[in-house]
């Protein structure tokens, strides 16, 4: 029997859930009640008559097509609700592809290849395609291989891309296997080109509805078209064109700011009150997103009155930001005696985590990751310091085999294999027998010439690290970059977002060693048994899934915090300076949106006035959206007022109770 209550909606959502027939945009801003509307809608159409069979639900994660599918067991009788279809894009396009993929060349057993799968083919056809001379990197051929089947790209056999490009094709199907992106491409296709197999599809799906419109792309918003029905289109899309923060991996937020020209005359419903914050946040976001020209007007508001000030807070420098947040997340804590789960630092680039995972370890404050791997656990991190580790021990093999080929050096799998053997039988490390030259003459010149001028390379900034007032971080930086390891590194990766973070995650180690050299004398071993420490503490806290959440912007989506702690409001950070020439300050101005939305009953948002880059401090401008949110409800305070404003005895008192009731549960 349905639980569903039309009562428990305000109006504006009643509106959306009983919505007869026909296209429908519901525009839901942050915390406006986005799922439950869904689901409730879901529901009404059931208790209207609507097959519960014929009824869609698409969205973008397993984890939210989870939760869908929870919420309305919930709402419904067991059976009615497992009969309802709540998929991702991708698990429906394979549906959709096992019944006929034949029409298209395929058996309708095909594979589907994973990323490590597609890698792997990848890297076998650039050895057939490509010449001795020609350098292809795999991880670039994959990105390239996706944009190109996402966007219709017709390669060229003529340059080695192309060839690989097409050649890769050409082997999938053979192997009777399709990749990610193949799942959508040849989903739509077989929908369009088969009139009998869409009309089959559209007959069994009466009702589509859609989440997260605002992050579809252009070949999830045709199979959309595709599968509704002509006459009416029951298609009903769920989202808010001012979180589309997604452009770079290919969403379109003209989707859903132009829906009226893929789906004729739709009722427009906005879902404007919020459920989750005060509205003195509220204020600034609002404030901050009508700064946007391209987008459908909303304006969140919530029925509860008052709620802290929005602090903006300037800090002297990174450091003193890290320190200033953890501290003023401890200071809370203690007062107010709040769990540390309630508070999240977000930020724009992963590599702004370093400074604060130091900050909490050393006040042994737990802490999570959302969305993303320890600092120290990265794979560039781990490059670094194992390039580190090898400059002043080349006899470390743990760490010589991480770096021998990363990037590469031209000492393949097949000699590495060999030097390892012969190594295990005369007890010797793995860099002695590569270097000895009797071990030389077993592989070809070009090997043999690649090992020499890596043992030298390494023996010349080892003689320089030992001299006395050696700039370590210097030495290992130029060694790095000397190597090609950022090129390779940017290389590899998929976006210029990931090079980005990437990059400067193995740009902070380098700051990280630099700052070590200023408050230490132990030099580089000193720094590499520092940070061997700080992992095995993560490891010992891996096991501890509760803390504050340290989390990206872009990761920051779809959740919510009680206290929020905003980090790096700085011109060129965000919005960052690449999106000043690639035309995308809209989409960081959403993001910025995103982050302020996260918060439910504080955020303090902090810049820098200097901030160390590449070893420098460099100074820092606020940033303009900073003054995009300055209104009723905002207070731009110094870092100095506050660590000098006096505290007050009933503060005092008040602390000092909390922590021993703390105490007395612990």
């Amino acid at each position: 029997m349905s639980k569903f209550r039309l009562w428990d909606l305000n109006p504006e959502q009643q509106r959306a859930a009983t919505h007869e027939s026909g296209p429908l945009l519901i525009l839901a801003g942050a915390g406006t009640g986005k799922t439950r509307t869904i689901v409730a809608r879901i529901t009404w159409l059931v208790s209207q008559g609507v097959p519960p069979s014929g009824i869609l639900a698409v969205t973008f994660t397993n984890k939210a097509a989870r939760e869908m599918k929870e919420r309305i067991a919930g709402m419904l009788d067991s059976e009615k609700a497992s009969e309802i279809t709540a998929s991702t894009f991708h698990a429906l396009c394979v549906r959709i592809l096992r019944t006929d993929a034949d029409k298209l060349g395929y058996k309708n057993n095909f594979s589907i290849f994973d990323q490590g799968d597609q890698l792997g083919l990848i890297k076998k056809v650039i050895n057939r395609v490509t010449s001795h001379d020609e350098k292809v990197d795999p991880g670039l051929a994959q990105n390239m291989i996706s944009k190109g089947k996402n966007n219709g790209w017709n390669a060229n056999d003529e340059t080695a891309i192309g060839a690989v490009y097409n050649r890769y094709n050409r082997e999938l199907r053979a192997l009777n296997a399709m990749d990610f992106d193949d799942l959508l491409v040849q989903a739509v296709k077989l929908l369009d080109e088969h009139p009998g197999v869409r009309e089959k599809w559209r007959s069994r799906f009466r009702h589509m509805l859609v989440d997260e419109f605002q992050d579809t792309n252009n070949l999830q918003l045709r199979l959309v078209s595709l599968l509704a029905s002509d006459d009416p289109p029951n298609v009903c899309v769920v989202g808010d064109d001012d979180q589309s923060i997604y452009g770079w991996r290919g969403a379109e937020v003209s989707n859903i700011l132009e829906f009226e020209k893929h789906f004729r005359n739709p009722e427009i419903i906005r879902l404007e009150q919020n459920y989750r914050s005060t509205n003195t946040i509220l204020g600034a976001a609002n404030r901050l997103i009508k700064n946007n020209p391209r987008r459908r007007g909303k304006n969140l508001w919530s029925p509860q009155e008052g709620g802290d000030p929005v602090h903006v807070v300037c800090v002297p420098d990174d450091k003193k930001e890290a320190e200033f947040v953890v501290n003023e997340i401890g200071a809370l804590r203690t007062a107010n005696n709040i769990p540390w789960e309630h508070f999240a630092i977000a930020y724009r680039m992963n590599a702004q985590s370093r400074l604060l995972e130091e900050c909490l370890r050393r006040l042994r404050i737990p802490y999570r990751l959302v969305g993303g791997k320890s600092f120290f656990d990265r794979r560039e991190v781990k490059d670094v310091l194992a390039t580190m580790a090898c400059l002043i021990n080349p006899s470390d093999d743990v760490a010589l085999l991480r770096i021998i080929n990363t990037p590469p050096r031209g000492i393949g799998t097949t000699t590495v294999e060999l030097a390892l053997e012969h190594s295990a039988k005369a007890h010797k490390s793995l860099f002695e027998t590569l270097t000895a030259p009797e071990f030389r003459e077993q592989v070809s010149r070009k090997t043999a010439e690649a090992i020499r001028s890596f043992g030298d390379e390494l023996a010349s900034r080892r003689i320089r690290l030992l001299t006395p007032g050696a700039d370590a971080a210097h030495i290992v930086s130029q060694f790095l970059g000397e190597s090609g390891f950022f090129d390779d590194l940017k290389r590899s990766c998929k976006t210029p977002e990931e090079a980005l973070n990437r990059e400067g995650g193995a740009r902070e180690i380098l700051r990280a060693l630099t700052d070590h050299q200023k408050r230490s004398n132990s030099g580089l071993q000193g720094f590499l048994d520092e940070m061997m420490l700080d992992r095995e503490r993560d490891e010992d806290k891996k096991e501890e899934a509760k803390g504050v959440t340290l989390i990206t912007l872009h990761a920051a989506k779809g959740l919510e915090f009680p206290h929020v702690f905003l980090l790096g409001a700085e011109d060129g950070l965000i919005p960052h300076e690449r999106s000043k020439s690639e035309g995308t300050v809209d989409e960081e101005r959403r993001l910025f949106y995103v982050g302020i939305t996260r918060a439910m009953k504080s955020l303090t948002i902090t810049h820098c006035l200097h901030r160390t880059k590449f070893g420098t401090a460099m100074y820092c401008r606020p940033s303009p959206f900073l003054q995009e949110i300055e209104g009723e409800g905002v207070l731009v305070e110094s870092y100095e007022e506050i660590v000098n404003k006096p505290v007050a005895e009933q503060d005092i008192a008040a602390s000092f109770a909390s922590l021993r009731e703390m105490l007395a549960r612990d």
